[in-house]
Formats: structure tokens, C-alpha cells, sequence
């Protein structure tokens, strides 16, 4: 077995990698709902309006996306893709500002994030920090969701 595993280990480490990355992959889009969303919401052509690279977002099941996603806004609504490399499964997507709620949240007692609520059936959380979320907002502008209009506000937390 030992000399079989010497003799064949630089085929089948690369093939069990690759299969544990694109397992991974799938099951991770299926957590997030990021397979639900690009049932609606896939992105058609290129995006024009303004976007930021390498940032960081939650979503449903703990899932997140860490230093990962180009996320862009413009009057028309919210987009994101993420890196190259975790692309497979994730196609780029492209949600209107209609599909969109806003709420401000808490994490962990003290941080304060904005989360968006993304598709009116589906309504999946997407959290994102509150200064991406003030640069979505400025780029939405008047299209940003009615229902949390201050998301640019950095109040401090109400003391208990």
C-alpha cells in the first residue's frame, strides 16, 4: 500500500484536492443561498456602476465570504461576485433595489453591521460592515431601501 501511495501521489493528492474544493465550493453556495439568488437574480453582461473590491459579507448558516467578494451599487440595485477562484457555483449576480430590504443589526454585542435582506420571497440576509454599506448607499442614492435610510450614521451603541 505505501509503495502504491508513494508511486501515485502526485496524481491522486492534486484529484482529491481538487474534489474537496469543488465540494466544498458547491456546498457552500447551497448554505449561503447564493444558488436560490442566481436562480433570479444572475448577473446578464457587465456591470457599469461603481464597485469595490476584496470585501467581506455574511450570509445565511454562517457562511461568509471573507476579503473574497467585489461588490458594486448603482441606481438600479446591489451586485456581487466573488474572486475568481471561488467563482464555481457563484455565479456574478445582479439584485434591483426592489428585491432589497435594509435593517441595521448588532453582532456580537457591540458591532454594529447593515443587513440586507436580499429578494422579496427568498429574503436572504447579506451583512455587510456599515462602511461598505455607507458606499452602496451613496452609489444607490434615492433607490436605497426606504426601510433604513441611515445606514451611513455611526451612532454609538445604546448603553443597557
Amino acid at each position: 500500500m505505501q509503495d502504491w501511495m508513494k508511486q501515485y501521489f502526485l496524481v491522486v493528492f492534486p484529484l482529491f484536492f481538487a474534489g474537496m474544493w469543488l465540494f466544498s465550493m458547491y456546498w457552500m453556495a447551497l448554505a449561503s443561498g447564493w444558488r436560490l439568488l442566481a436562480k433570479r437574480f444572475r448577473a446578464q453582461g457587465e456591470f457599469p456602476g461603481q464597485k469595490w473590491k476584496m470585501q467581506s459579507a455574511h450570509m445565511r448558516w454562517l457562511t461568509g465570504f471573507n476579503g473574497c467578494l467585489t461588490v458594486g451599487a448603482d441606481k438600479a440595485g446591489l451586485f456581487m461576485v466573488p474572486f475568481v477562484l471561488f467563482r464555481i457555483w457563484h455565479p456574478a449576480l445582479f439584485i434591483p433595489w426592489t428585491e432589497i430590504t435594509a435593517r441595521e443589526k448588532t453582532v456580537f454585542l457591540f458591532f454594529n453591521m447593515i443587513e440586507l435582506r436580499l429578494g422579496r420571497s427568498e429574503e436572504l440576509p447579506f451583512t455587510i460592515n456599515k462602511d461598505l454599506a455607507a458606499k452602496v448607499q451613496a452609489a444607490a442614492g434615492s433607490s436605497w431601501p426606504s426601510g433604513y435610510d441611515k445606514a451611513m450614521e455611526s451612532a454609538p451603541p445604546p448603553i443597557a
